[in-house]
């Protein structure tokens, strides 16, 4: 099987939700993850404000922020073979690597949408 590691750069949460505004990167990436994750699907995602220690232990992604700095996260690894740097992963780039079909629905924006029932 396949893994996937996804190394986040320093930030308060992982979905995008928190802050002033919302990431939809941040939110994408988190949702295919945790539904990958929930198909049994190798893949983790590290932030160095929490897990500085996955940063500095993992060989690859030490060598790339010496040289690189922070501005080369988040870098994506497959199988420990750098896949992507300096944004995370499309949906139809895991697709390929995984050699799995990912599907995105799209959800209206906004609270206000009729069928949402929360206005």
């Amino acid at each position: 099987m396949k893994k996937i590691e996804i190394f986040d750069p320093a930030m308060c949460c992982s979905t995008g939700v928190c802050g002033p505004s919302i990431n939809p990167k941040l939110m994408q990436i988190a949702t295919i993850v945790n539904s990958l994750s929930k198909k049994g699907i190798d893949i983790t995602r590290y932030g160095l404000s929490d897990e500085p220690q996955s940063f500095i232990a993992n060989k690859i992604i030490s060598d790339l922020l010496q040289k690189g700095g922070a501005d080369t996260l988040p870098i994506t690894l497959l199988d420990n073979v750098v896949v992507k740097t300096k944004s995370y992963p499309t949906a139809a780039e895991l697709s390929e690597w995984l050699d799995i079909k990912i599907t995105i629905t799209e959800k209206p924006s906004g609270c206000c949408h009729k069928s949402s029932g929360c206005c």
